[in-house]
């Protein structure tokens, strides 16, 4: 053989050599079955965020850990199927930071491994923990407010809109658990303020496209969205058809006014990532989820977009843009 031919075989072999090792180290790293209600590309801050508590507690995506990412897309259906491939693969921590149904199935699944959870109700009720301070079992993680937030929305809303009484509330039946508290805590401060409600379910592109037809048929004066994560993927087309419709709206996040949604009062959601990816990182220093207390949100924003304003023709009270976090102009 010459020489030249077999340096280019050595060469050829170590590199094989290389690829072949760096595989088993990947292959080494702890996993973290990260599973979100949105898409990727709708939801890509919230992957940010959580990797950014990820790197405070040490770990870096594709270094020392390996992230998959699950984007249900909506579907909450799939949710049971792929928690249990990751249950089944035996996964080193379960990520649910934005998703009660897929928190539930997680903790339905298995009592093992180590789950980070992010949700908008009392984890207690939920079954996820025994209670705030020590968890006590596999799961822990973020609760941000949705059912105490409501009351202040709607009360927010009314005050930029105070002609209106007609209010439609767009919720998803699939995200069953956020969309029962958040109509209960509605119709029960749409009965303090003397409104009306219109209650539209949506769970789908098109059904949001339905949802909107009839508002604009039933003459509804302003629109309260239920916090939910595949409303948040569509974010774009509940801004662009309230536009359409000239229907003044609030919701739940401020990634809403970013493209165009009139105003929003919520929890500081991409914090509530971050959170999550410092307990997944500390749990993979060797934290147990059982002694890791639950954290609650204590970061809310209220966001005025007055661009949105000026188009719908409303004037915003000097009181609100005083109150307001941020004023989108």
């Amino acid at each position: 053989m010459k020489r030249r031919e077999f340096l280019t075989l050595l060469g050829g072999a170590a590199a094989a050599w290389a690829l072949a090792a760096r595989g088993q180290q990947q292959a080494k790293l702890p996993v973290i079955g990260f599973v979100d209600a949105g898409s990727a590309v709708a939801s890509a801050q919230f992957a940010t965020a959580f990797r950014q508590g990820l790197n405070e507690a040490g770990y870096t995506d594709g270094r020392n850990v390996t992230v998959e990412y699950h984007w249900l897309e909506g579907r909450y259906d799939r949710v049971q199927g792929v928690i249990a491939d990751l249950v089944s693969r035996r996964v080193t921590v379960i990520a649910t930071p934005g998703s009660i149904p897929a928190t539930l199935a997680a903790k339905a699944a298995t009592s093992t491994i180590p789950i980070v959870f992010g949700v908008g109700e009392d984890p207690v009720k939920l079954g996820l923990v025994a209670n705030f301070a020590r968890p006590g079992g596999n799961a822990t993680g973020i609760n941000f407010f949705v059912s105490e937030v409501v009351p202040k929305r709607l009360g927010l809303l009314r005050d930029l809109v105070p002609g209106a009484h007609r209010i439609a509330v767009i919720i998803n039946p699939g995200n069953d658990a956020t969309a029962e508290v958040t109509l209960k805590e509605v119709q029960k401060a749409a009965g303090a303020f003397g409104l009306q409600l219109q209650i539209l379910n949506a769970s789908s592109r098109d059904e949001i496209d339905a949802a909107f037809a009839a508002i604009s048929r039933e003459r509804a004066e302003a629109l309260f969205v239920a916090p939910d994560g595949f409303f948040y993927s569509r974010r774009v087309q509940f801004a662009t058809l309230a536009a359409r419709t000239g229907i003044p709206a609030a919701y739940a996040s401020r990634s809403y006014t970013e493209v165009g949604g009139l105003m929003s009062y919520g929890t500081d959601v991409p914090d509530s990532f971050r959170q999550a990816g410092v307990y997944a990182g500390k749990i993979l220093n060797g934290a147990k989820p059982a002694d890791l207390p639950v954290t609650q949100s204590t970061k809310f924003k209220f966001v005025i977009n007055l661009q949105t304003a000026k188009a719908l023709g409303l004037e915003v009270p000097s009181g609100l843009l005083l109150a307001a976090d941020e004023v989108i102009e």
